[in-house]
Formats: C-alpha cells, structure tokens, sequence
C-alpha cells in the first residue's frame, strides 16, 4: 500500500480531539497518529486526505500549506444520523518536483478507489485535480468530471500545468478517460471567449453563476451524473471566505453547502476534493466553511438512494416521448423521484462509454420533452457517444 509515505495528522490537533465531547466527529473518526500509526482501512467507506501541494498555483509565492485549522474546525463539528465509518489517514508532503506528488496523490487515491473508500481531499492548487483523475485510470473506464469553479481552467494546454490549466491537461493527454465536464457556477467575465467556444464545441456542460443562483436544484442532476468532485474555494464572495478570495461575487456559504450535499447524495461521485486552500491571518472562518462543506458533502453520502440501476428496477416508471423523429426514453425512480433519460447507445467498440447510456435529468426535461423540446444535455451526450 502506498500509505507509508503519509505524514500523520499533527500531534498538536490529535491533542486537542482528546478534549472535545463524546460525541464530536472528532472522537468517532479513525486518525493516522504519530504514535499510534496508520489505522486499519477495513470497512472504511469515507478517507479524509490533505495534500500539501501549491507549487503550480500561478501565484505561488514559496508558502508553506497546513491544514490543521481545518482538521480542527472538522473534529469539532458533530456528525449526523451517519452508517459511514471515516478515516483521516493525514496528509501527502511535496515531493522533489511538484511530478512527484501527483504520482504519490495517484498512487494513494487509486488504492482507495480500488477498495472502494471515497476519498475526500483537502488541497492545496487545483491542479491537483489532474492527479485526483488520474487515480481513475486503474478502473479503465470514462468519468465524469464536474468542477465547482469561476473558471473553466481550460488554459493553454501546450504548456507546464498550472491551477489554471489543469482541464486542457485532463482532455489533451493519454489515456483518454474524460467523457464530460461540466463547469458549476462559471463567470463570463472570467473567462475568454475562445474558452467558453471551446467547452460548446466538446459538448460539455457549463452554467454561469447566476443560473445556479436562482435555482440551486439544477445542480442535482449534474452531480447524479458525475464521478469526480472538485470545489476552488475561489468560486466563493470574498465576504463568505473573510476575504481569504478577493471576488466580489461567487456563492456564499449555504449555497456551496447546498452543492456540497448534492455531490455527496450521488450514487455515482467516487472522489470529492476542496481546492485552492491557503494559510493566512484570520483564516478560521475559512477554515470553518471548509470543514462544513466536507460535513455536508458526507452527510450526503449517508442517504445515498443505490439507484445506479435504476433502469432494471421492477418498480421504476418509464415513459417513451417522441419528439423529431427520436423517441426518447424517461426513467423515474417512484422512490425519490428522481429522472433519467436514454441516450442511444453507439456501437463502437469502446466499452468503456456503456455505462453512460443514462442521463440523469429532471422532470422539467421530461416536460420539455412533451412539449417537443430536446433537452440540451440529452443533445450533447448524444454527440459525444457518435464521435
């Protein structure tokens, strides 16, 4: 196992839990200790991870990175009607080069894959994401990724990786495992037009700040839909983090709480991951906000519903809608409500795309649907399986 090289949780935090109530998530948590070691992982269902890591931020400036504040703020917290046993196995230093982390971060986070733990990773730099990814390749099948961000982080991808580039790296380079992105609370202004070209021309999914705004519940499908999680602090208003971002307009903190909670309700997300953390005076109310969305997003995973095969399902209603010559297929779950569409299936040799078949959608496309609209996302995933 790749979990030797781990640096315990600080002695300094593991001191303070041995003080919090009974009851605190602290004391119910397995912990890597400096004393004690690495827990036994056996019927873990949730890892907490920190990596270290900030050196491709394109700010970078030779600062340090800890996460105790966050592990502090987190033990504190009191978990909920939770089955979920919980590990924090500590954290990944930075290696020689910032290529050595990634490997370390691929190498830890695949073994947990593998036995399938959801790893929940505390970072540093978003490019961290590209190792959060490629910890995927051990499965040998498409993910879906979707990024909680003001950017698309789309760069330029001839280039070194950086916080900022990180999806053209993910989209460029071997082996081709992305089938689709999708960007959650983008700004325009953020972003130039060739960017914004690029994500309608690939067929991904992008929904600007304000669309997310004014009807938080389309998040929901997004997250049924996708397999990796990751959150930039830096999509936050500066007043929600104490100015630790300097944008003026992002979510606050119940709306990112919100979408924390959806990722964690998905059947289908393996892998979260809260980015773009630094170290500054003041910096507990972050820190707080952090350990919160980390609550919720487990929260979420305790009352996950098991509809990954919905579509065999005896009680599951179906509803076949014909609209321009298609005939399209709507799936609902009687038991939370939930929708899925069919997306044809092309034949092309590349198992890997079977089991991306279902759309998670909402009843809102199966109205549009009777109404002869074809919805976008159906449209677009259409695409991608011809190509």
């Amino acid at each position: 196992m790749s979990f030797e090289f781990l640096v315990p949780v600080s002695d300094l935090i593991v001191a303070h839990t041995k003080l919090l109530p009974e009851f605190s998530l602290g004391k119910q948590i397995k912990i890597h200790t400096t004393k004690e070691g690495v827990p036994d992982i056996e019927n873990v269902n949730i890892a907490i991870i920190g990596i270290q890591e900030n050196r491709n931020d394109t700010n970078f400036l030779g600062e340090g990175l800890c996460f105790d504040s966050i592990r502090k703020s987190l033990y504190e917290l009191f978990p909920g009607n939770w089955d979920s046993n919980i590990i924090d196995l500590g954290d990944i230093r930075p290696g020689n080069e910032v290529s050595d982390t990634y490997y370390l971060a691929q190498e830890v986070l695949s073994d947990l894959l593998k036995k399938d733990i959801i790893p929940v990773v505390l970072g540093g730099s978003q490019d961290l994401v590209y190792a959060q990814y490629r910890a995927f390749d051990v499965l040998e099948r498409m993910v879906n990724l979707a990024n909680v961000d003001s950017r698309f982080d789309l760069g330029d991808s001839s280039q070194p990786i950086t916080n900022t580039s990180f999806v053209g790296k993910i989209i460029v380079e071997k082996p081709y495992n992305l089938f689709n992105y999708s960007n959650i609370g983008y700004q325009t202004y953020f972003n130039s037009q060739e960017e914004i070209d690029l994500i309608e021309k690939l067929y991904f999914d992008a929904y600007r700040l304000g669309e997310v705004i004014s009807d938080i519940t389309i998040v929901e499908p997004i997250m049924r839909d996708a397999d990796i999680v990751s959150i930039d602090l830096g999509v936050m208003t500066a007043a929600s983090l104490n100015g630790a971002v300097i944008s003026p307009n992002g979510f606050d903190g119940r709306e990112i709480c919100a979408i924390s909670r959806y990722a964690g309700i998905s059947d289908k997300v393996k892998s979260f991951g809260v980015y773009e953390f630094k170290n500054f005076k003041g910096e507990e109310t972050t820190a707080l906000l952090v350990a919160q969305i980390i609550w919720y997003f487990i929260e979420g995973v305790n009352f996950r519903s098991n509809e990954l095969t919905i579509k065999n399902l005896e009680s599951t209603l179906h509803y076949n809608v014909p609209v321009d010559g298609e005939i399209l297929s709507f799936y609902k779950s009687p038991k939370t409500g939930r929708w899925w569409i069919e997306i044809p299936f092309i034949s092309s040799g590349n198992n890997k795309l079977k089991r991306h078949t279902l759309l998670p959608c909402t009843y809102n496309d199966y109205e549009r649907a009777c109404n002869q609209e074809i919805p976008e996302r159906w449209y677009k995933a259409k695409r991608k399986n011809e190509v």
